[in-house]
């Protein structure tokens, strides 16, 4: 697969609105994240509008961090007026198999076919009905752990599954790609696996979904790595990727992408 830096470019040219119903924690760092790549982000989750927005917005994400009876009711109705009208959506199913009300709130998401779904081994495990070994937000499997149950949620959604740990893992239940981009101080910073949720939301519009989310993880990861370049710990990695974000030209991404075939 190649072209990613023309997907960089189409995202960047669209300047999409997408719709975020994500977590109180990564409301501000995603929607500086989301700015700062060249979407545009807007997080509404009220339940009075969030189907409407849905109604018009280019893509939509759902990510399910703080859960409550009224955002799960946004969630459902935003996904379903995306699903009926063809819109791009994807879901972070963040810690999923914690409680009983995760798995519930995931199981009835998933059934309404999201066109991406991202999460860590763990999360997609569990969301898969394996029994992964999540420590609350975080992941205690392997991304190989989660290949398998990956590609039989592809096959359940008839969607794209993204498995992001060190090496990313992306499949449509039928073919697999491999993104070996990245740094090890991402995760040291709150909320950037749920921006990426944003950055992949942005990449679906007008573009396939699997070699969308391959080049929004190949792009992601790269700005990471360009960030610890310039920085000397996690609050100086904050900035600078967003630097990053907002300075990787295509070209350097056609360049920088480290993604091979699974």
């Amino acid at each position: 697969m190649t072209e990613f830096g023309a997907r960089l470019a189409a995202m960047r040219a669209t300047a999409p609105l997408v719709q975020n119903i994500t977590n109180y924690v990564a409301m501000n760092v995603m929607a500086n994240v989301m700015l700062a790549a060249g979407a545009s982000p807007a997080m509404v989750h009220a339940e009075e509008e969030a189907a409407e927005f849905a109604g018009f917005t280019q893509a939509l994400t759902i990510n399910i961090g703080t859960l409550s009876g009224p955002w799960v009711a946004s969630m459902e109705a935003a996904a379903r007026t995306a699903a009926g009208k063809g819109t791009p959506w994807v879901l972070d199913p963040v810690a999923v198999g914690a409680t009983a009300f995760r798995r519930e709130t995931g199981a009835r998401l998933v059934a309404l076919k999201p066109t991406v779904v991202r999460g860590n081994a763990s999360e997609i495990m569990a969301l898969a009905g394996d029994a992964g070994r999540g420590k609350g937000v975080d992941s205690a499997d392997g991304v190989e752990a989660a290949e398998d149950a990956a590609r039989r949620l592809a096959g359940v959604t008839g969607g794209v599954v993204a498995v992001t740990g060190p090496v990313d893992y992306v499949t449509d239940g039928t073919r697999g790609w491999r993104i070996a981009n990245g740094d090890p101080m991402m995760p040291k910073i709150t909320a950037l696996g749920c921006s990426l949720t944003g950055i992949v939301g942005a990449f679906l519009v007008g573009q396939p979904a699997a070699e969308a989310t391959v080049a929004a993880l190949a792009y992601y990861g790269l700005a990471g790595e360009r960030a610890a370049q310039a920085s000397g710990g996690p609050g100086s990695f904050a900035v600078a990727f967003l630097d990053a974000l907002h300075g990787l030209t295509p070209e350097a991404l056609e360049a920088g992408a480290r993604v091979s075939a699974a």
